[in-house]
């Protein structure tokens, strides 16, 4: 059987997520504790305890997702991926699941994108949509129509479910052109603003630099990465796609096809709820799914 385990990213977050792990395994414990010592805030506390507020705030959801999903892998016995693959955000704990980088050092690159991202939001007030419903080449048609406002295709979930990216005016121009077009829905997202997206772009110039600094070990397998879909093992184009990643789309659909292809007979998703395995399921009906 071959084994792709997939991590989730922002949007996973629940109340009391990790708390299990934290009081059931000694190894975990210190993991979150020096999470702690790490980041300077008791984040195990926010995620234990924390308010939904308190959770949707970028610079406390990255890590937080992260490090429930990174510990659960790290603590599984006879953790042995295939291959690898995360959504946006998980891609940083795929790539500590499979060796590229050290658990501190993945940490303290969330932690990094996560501020640069909050920051560029403050820049540029923007947001997202999901757009359901409408072929993938529709969205992006309607997206390139939109000549005076950044708009743009950023999340490519499953078919018929595409996350769209932009400048509020821009996704409000949008939303109701999707609708015409058909949509089943065109839904703005309680998110803090235009991830995957040219809006980004402060963000990622941030994040280079901290990729640039930190250490990339070789893979014990691939990861599929967002913005090339297919199997990557080359520590510099993991760098490179994972410095991409930020104001490219997530092509999660095309990311799970190639995963099939190649042999990926169990999807195991790691990391708070159950998202993830179910755009599997949609993107692949044969496909068997399940998680940690």
């Amino acid at each position: 059987m071959t084994k792709a385990y997939i991590f989730p990213g922002q949007g996973a977050q629940f109340s009391g997520m990790g708390k299990d792990l934290y009081e059931s395994n000694e190894n975990a414990k210190v993991l979150f504790e020096k999470a702690n010592e790490i980041l300077g805030f008791r984040i195990s506390d926010i995620m234990f305890s924390g308010s939904d507020e308190e959770l949707k705030q970028t610079k406390v959801t990255q890590p937080a997702i992260f490090l429930h999903s990174v510990i659960l892998a790290k603590t599984t016995p006879n953790f042995q991926p295939d291959m690898v693959a995360g959504h946006s955000l998980g891609e940083f704990s795929a790539l500590v699941a499979n060796g590229t980088l050290a658990f501190e050092d993945g940490l303290k690159l969330v932690y990094q994108r996560a501020l640069a991202m909050q920051e560029a939001c403050e820049i540029n007030p923007s947001g997202m949509a999901a757009i359901l419903g409408l072929e993938d080449q529709k969205v992006e048609e309607i997206c390139n129509s939109i000549d005076s406002q950044i708009v743009v295709a950023a999340n490519y979930n499953c078919p018929g479910q595409l996350v769209i990216s932009g400048s509020n005016e821009g996704i409000t121009i949008a939303c109701e052109r999707m609708k015409e077009a058909g949509a089943k829905r065109a839904l703005p997202l309680p998110v803090g603003g235009a991830f995957h997206s040219p809006l980004m772009e402060p963000a990622r110039e941030k994040l280079e630099k901290a990729i640039q600094e930190t250490t990339f070990s070789s893979p014990i397998c691939p990861v599929y990465q967002n913005v090339s879909t297919t199997a990557v093992s080359d520590v510099e184009e993991i760098k490179k796609n994972l410095i991409a990643q930020l104001t490219a789309p997530v092509k999660w659909t095309q990311s799970v096809q190639n995963m099939v292809k190649d042999g990926a007979t169990l999807f195991i998703e790691c990391g708070p709820g159950k998202v993830l395995q179910g755009l599997v399921k949609k993107i692949h009906k044969e496909a068997e799914a399940t998680s940690i």
